[in-house]
């Protein structure tokens, strides 16, 4: 083969290629869940009338409740969301991302359709408050530790630690909270106690490069067993004086609380709650706008170059797992100080890992992750919903609702996200 020079290669080589690709995986999920719906109702069918209670008894406001014929209700609306899961295979099939609003309506009506299914013959009301409240509480945690590992992982470091975290700062917190009958005493232990952790975690990651995924999982163990030992060798015997920590109280706002639906789901909340909407604001506002956010992401991304131009990629990253840490353990104290004023072993449950699959699903973004973190609050509010209206679901299945949606979510829904480029890979300067 003749090698051809330069003034002998054709203009159209030249040319740039546009290669283009079907996106394919969020169209058949959408019609995988589509078609599981179809089955359920179609060999489980339940008729009557579903009611949803849209105010509580002591709203300022009250809407009237809702009643909903099940056997059409359910059908069309489960004829809406195979449309539009055929509308988005349409659109991947064509080279083209579905828009923002077809999977959030999708959810909406296929949830419509199943909760309508779920309490047709339960002869019971469903309570849109208290089923939007309790999934809120149940991903306050999840938020936290989600931001505490977006932020860690934007800095380059695999924060498989976020479950240790939460553990350490729920016992941090019941304990001084116990101590000095002071729930913001305990709020700053448990940050404290998630500090802790992400030290550990940062010194071997960083420091002596480790793996980070086995020293997060070795860190998660070693949490557990300490806390556990800590809890019968010290607050299981002294219970009342060590064990029972002062808990945050509801605080309604004025005016906002009041509005329905939402008012008392969003506005009649803990200060760790209103917290939260501070925590995920500022997280989100300072990783794009601030120098902060700009030399965190740049030490995930690029740490050569980061170097290059004067940035500490080390102790960059240092601090701000420990700034990581610290976000997570609010997390944890939220288990002892709000949901269970009382600590005990592996209370947690594995929700550290449910947040770093919120991490993952939100594309490592702040208010993407946030808003996976309430989808899996939901999820797991949803289970106990379910067992409640007696739905013929068997019960294992129940209680692994929470997980099974984990996976459809990071599989289905997350498979083409690229997480930082530097995420899990150490910096060694020279």
């Amino acid at each position: 083969m003749t090698a051809l020079s330069p003034s002998t290669v054709p203009s159209d080589t030249t040319e740039h290629t546009m290669v283009q690709v079907r996106h394919l995986k969020v169209p058949i999920t959408l019609l995988v869940i589509a078609g599981l719906l179809g089955i359920l109702f179609l060999f489980a069918p339940r008729s009557g009338t579903t009611v949803f209670r849209l105010s509580e008894g002591n709203a300022f406001i009250k809407l009237s409740d809702v009643s909903v014929p099940a056997t059409p209700a359910i059908w069309i609306s489960w004829a809406i969301v195979v449309v539009l899961a055929g509308w988005a295979m349409w659109d991947g099939w064509n080279f083209r991302r579905s828009p923002l609003w077809l999977p959030i309506t999708y959810s909406l009506f296929a949830m419509f359709a199943f909760l309508t299914w779920a309490g047709a013959d339960a002869g019971a009301t469903i309570t849109v408050v208290g089923l939007l409240g309790g999934s809120l509480s149940l991903a306050v945690p999840l938020v936290f530790g989600a931001l505490g590992g977006v932020i860690g992982e934007r800095a380059g470091v695999v924060n498989v630690a976020i479950e240790g975290q939460f553990l350490l700062g729920a016992f941090t917190a019941t304990l001084l909270a116990s101590v000095t009958h002071n729930p913001f005493v305990g709020l700053v232990g448990a940050m404290i106690g998630g500090m802790l952790v992400a030290v550990v975690l940062a010194t071997f990651a960083i420091r002596y490069i480790v793996d980070q995924v086995i020293v997060g999982v070795v860190l998660n163990v070693l949490v557990s067993g300490l806390t556990g030992f800590l809890y019968s060798a010290v607050l299981a015997p002294n219970a009342a004086a060590l064990n029972s920590p002062v808990p945050f109280r509801p605080v309604a706002i004025p005016l906002l609380s009041e509005i329905p639906v939402i008012g008392p789901v969003l506005f009649d909340q803990t200060f760790l709650v209103y917290l939260m909407y501070v925590t995920v604001a500022v997280v989100a506002w300072a990783l794009y706008r601030t120098r902060w956010g700009l030399r965190l992401r740049a030490v995930g991304e690029h740490p050569q170059a980061a170097d290059t131009v004067g940035i500490k990629v080390n102790p960059t990253r240092f601090w701000n797992l420990l700034l990581a840490g610290a976000i997570a353990g609010i997390g944890g104290a939220y288990f002892t100080l709000v949901s269970v004023p009382t600590f005990t072993k592996d209370m947690t449950a594995g929700l550290g890992f449910i947040a770093l699959a919120a991490v993952i699903f939100g594309g490592w973004d702040p208010i993407r992750a946030t808003l996976a973190a309430f989808l899996f609050g939901f999820a797991t509010n949803l289970q106990n919903l379910l067992t409640v209206l007696k739905t013929p679901i068997p019960s294992e299945f129940m209680l692994m609702l929470p997980y099974v949606v984990t996976i459809l979510a990071v599989a289905g829904f997350a498979g083409q996200i690229r997480a930082p480029a530097a995420d899990g890979k150490p910096y060694i300067k020279g």
